[in-house]
């Protein structure tokens, strides 16, 4: 298709490495992906603060039950929607994997100036959890497969199960019993006890008592799957709002023809059973 005359000579300048036209160019390409990190580590941090951060912020807190459900459902709602965004404009599966980064690189910002260097928390009380495993393994499935549908049946799956054994290796010494003045409790617990936190009683968490509780046992392998299968819904739905996003602002031009990127070419919704992209 035969491009018009001023739109050539923008393409021959831009092609050109020495022009003003391609020096602008990567200028602009150096100042919009620092600005677009920054804006998904601010949006994912402060949606995982106010959804999940309770319970990642406290050692005490990484309980075999809540913090295994709650954490992956709550992180594949932006998850799942910048992937969706990623793949419908450049297809490459690394949407998750980005949004791993930046909030393991936010959440260590944030546990060490703040209540490292601010509140004086020791940071074996406050350190993050470790996401990033389970991002790569989702666009791991992605990539293979390019099916929605298929990443959400066992990527969501493997997403929700990779993420306490992920953060079990380091757990695992804060799950140990102890007896404390004729109590069973974790080191964890007895940590909750000696490092008290100011609170509204809604946040205080309730310390289990008994000789016939667990330490991490069959709770977390119920708790892991619960969770794996809320991923599955929680992707598919923002899948699709993703897809969306991706969708608005579109402008039909005669140079996206020519660079062979055409408006049917757009990642949909679904496309067939499998959802096959």
């Amino acid at each position: 298709m035969a491009l018009e005359q001023s739109q050539q000579r923008v393409l021959q300048e831009l092609l050109k490495s020495d022009s003003d036209a391609s020096k602008y160019s990567r200028k602009l390409d150096f100042l919009i992906v620092p600005i677009v990190v920054f804006a998904v580590m601010a949006a994912f941090h402060i949606h995982f603060m106010l959804t999940g951060g309770d319970w990642d912020f406290w050692v005490d807190w990484k309980d075999r039950q809540y913090w295994v459900t709650v954490t992956p459902i709550v992180m594949m709602i932006i998850v799942a929607a910048i992937q969706a965004i990623f793949y419908a404009h450049f297809r490459l599966a690394i949407g998750a994997t980005l949004c791993g980064v930046v909030l393991v690189l936010g959440e260590w910002l944030n546990r060490y100036f703040g209540f490292y260097l601010w509140s004086h928390f020791p940071m074996s009380l406050v350190w993050p959890a470790i996401v990033i495993p389970m991002c790569l393994y989702l666009d791991l499935v992605l990539h293979l497969t390019r099916s929605y549908m298929i990443t959400a049946a066992l990527g969501a799956i493997g997403f929700a199960l990779m993420f306490p054994t992920s953060n079990w290796f380091i757990l695992a010494q804060f799950r140990l019993p102890i007896e404390i003045q004729g109590e069973l409790l974790s080191v964890a617990d007895y940590i909750g006890f000696s490092f008290s936190r100011t609170a509204t009683p809604e946040y205080l968490r309730i310390i289990e008592r008994g000789t016939l509780r667990t330490f991490g046992g069959e709770s977390t392998i119920i708790a892991a799957f619960f969770s794996a299968f809320v991923c599955m819904i929680i992707y598919v739905m923002w899948w699709h709002i993703g897809s969306f996003i991706a969708q608005l602002g579109w402008q039909d031009s005669k140079i996206k023809r020519y660079m062979g990127f055409n408006k049917q070419d757009r990642v949909e919704p679904a496309e067939g059973l499998g959802g096959k992209l």
